[in-house]
């Protein structure tokens, strides 16, 4: 297995926890439980953001910019809604 798909699949890994991290923090019953779960969702938030990192800087992580009108598009529509609730 070569070095990108490695990064590949441990990112991928990685964001499952933080899935498992952010549902546990949501569904739990006490602060100490959501303390735990917050922690972890914190710690794997950052093993995720280095790893995107070296991928990124490897150029094996490729990301588009946004087009202004999708923006504006959808600052529009999520403004509208707020304003409805």
């Amino acid at each position: 297995m070569d070095e990108k798909t490695l990064m590949e699949d441990l990112l991928l890994t990685v964001k499952g926890a933080c899935d498992l991290y952010l549902h546990g923090a949501i569904e739990s019953g006490t602060q100490n439980v959501h303390c735990a779960f917050t922690q972890g969702l914190q710690d794997t938030l950052a093993m995720q953001n280095q790893i995107y990192s070296q991928m990124s800087q490897r150029g094996w992580y490729q990301t588009t910019q946004a087009e202004q009108p999708k923006i504006d598009q959808a600052i529009q529509k999520f403004s509208m809604q707020a304003q409805q609730n």
